[in-house]
């Protein structure tokens, strides 16, 4: 399941009534983090006591060998519903090795609609949407991280394919100095800032243009940011 990915006061709007009618009739959750699980669904105003609620995390701390015990409940013939921090689970998140043991064991996976910051920052810059491909963060070295940025480059520009990437808030002033140091003056980036939120940012120009933009009014230092490259 879904949830917001921005701190907004009516950040609910971004959700399906119907994925709220699903979490009303759930008791077992599979979180990312089980603080900001709990926070999310008293946040609905469902009626629902949480103390009530059974949460088990998954996330980069889980034990592989743990997870298929995560699906007992579910084999007892419990529902389930898993959630990460913020976002679509699986989907850069945690959730997919469940999502494969439940495969395994002919368990019925149902993804619910919600948002998706990698999707609607594609959406949003006017790229090419027939051929693209997350890759995650960059390396944090700044020589790495040209190597790389060179490497998505060139599959961009030979296969017209959008590549799309992340980056931890604190380092995101570095990655775009990388950008417009590496990539050619008529590459397009997109910065796509607080999607979803008020303070949502999105502008796609050519790195000529970028490079002669002045940086300061946009936030990067201390937000969510995802980055598009591409023809």
């Amino acid at each position: 399941m879904p949830t917001p990915i921005s701190d907004d006061e009516d950040t609910l709007k971004h959700l399906p009534n119907y994925n709220l009618e699903i979490l009303k009739t759930i008791r077992y959750f599979v979180v990312e983090n089980t603080r900001t699980a709990r926070r999310f669904i008293s946040k609905c105003h469902l009626g629902m006591v949480i103390d009530d609620l059974e949460f088990v995390e998954l996330n980069e701390h889980t034990e592989s060998k743990d997870v298929e015990d995560m699906l007992k409940p579910i084999l007892a013939g419990e529902n389930c519903v898993i959630m990460s921090e913020a976002g679509v689970p699986a989907i850069a998140d945690p959730g997919a090795e469940l999502v494969a043991v439940a495969h395994r064991k002919n368990v019925r996976v149902i993804p619910l609609v919600g948002p998706s910051s990698i999707i609607m920052s594609l959406m949003a810059s006017g790229m090419n949407g027939q051929s693209f491909a997350f890759n995650g963060y960059l390396p944090i070295k700044s020589g790495d991280r040209a190597k790389r940025l060179r490497e998505l480059t060139k599959i961009a520009t030979s296969y017209n394919q959008s590549q799309i990437f992340i980056e931890a808030p604190y380092r995101n002033e570095q990655l775009v100095a990388t950008i417009l140091e590496t990539l050619p003056a008529n590459m397009r980036l997109t910065i796509a800032i607080n999607i979803s939120a008020h303070s949502e940012q999105i502008k796609t120009l050519k790195i000529e243009e970028w490079r002669k933009t002045d940086m300061s009014s946009y936030s990067l230092r201390k937000n969510t940011a995802i980055f598009v490259i591409g023809l």
